[in-house]
């Protein structure tokens, strides 16, 4: 079981930046692949970003790619997602997840949710 928390969410101006954070419970935090993905109001939820349990490899989409970068640190149990030129579109809740591949968080179904924390950006 793995317990996931997310913080550092809030409100922001256009064109700042923010860094949310993702604390994982248990030892086994490393053996996980992290993503994050984000729900906006009246749309489906939808992928961000995803790094593989070494931090090899990682895994942007495309609407954030040079704006937003996941990383991850395991001695800390946390997972880190760094937004930069922040749009008034990336206004969403933003949720942690965990799966046993890269590919899964990518792809889904994630094994593990957090709570989700919001992200507003005003124009």
């Amino acid at each position: 079981q793995v317990q996931l928390v997310e913080s550092g969410g809030g409100l922001v101006q256009a064109g700042g930046s923010l860094r949310l954070s993702c604390a994982a419970s248990g030892r086994t935090f490393s053996s996980y692949a992290m993503g994050w993905f984000r729900q906006a109001p009246g749309k489906e939820r939808a992928f961000v970003a995803a790094i593989s349990q070494s931090g090899g490899s990682t895994a942007h989409a495309d609407s954030v790619k040079g704006r937003f970068t996941i990383s991850r640190d395991n001695a800390k149990n946390t997972v880190y997602l760094q937004m930069s030129n922040l749009k008034p579109e990336d206004t969403a809740v933003y949720y942690c997840a965990a799966a046993q591949t890269l590919g899964t968080v990518v792809h889904g179904p994630s094994d593990y949710w957090g709570q989700g924390t919001q992200v507003t950006v005003s124009s």
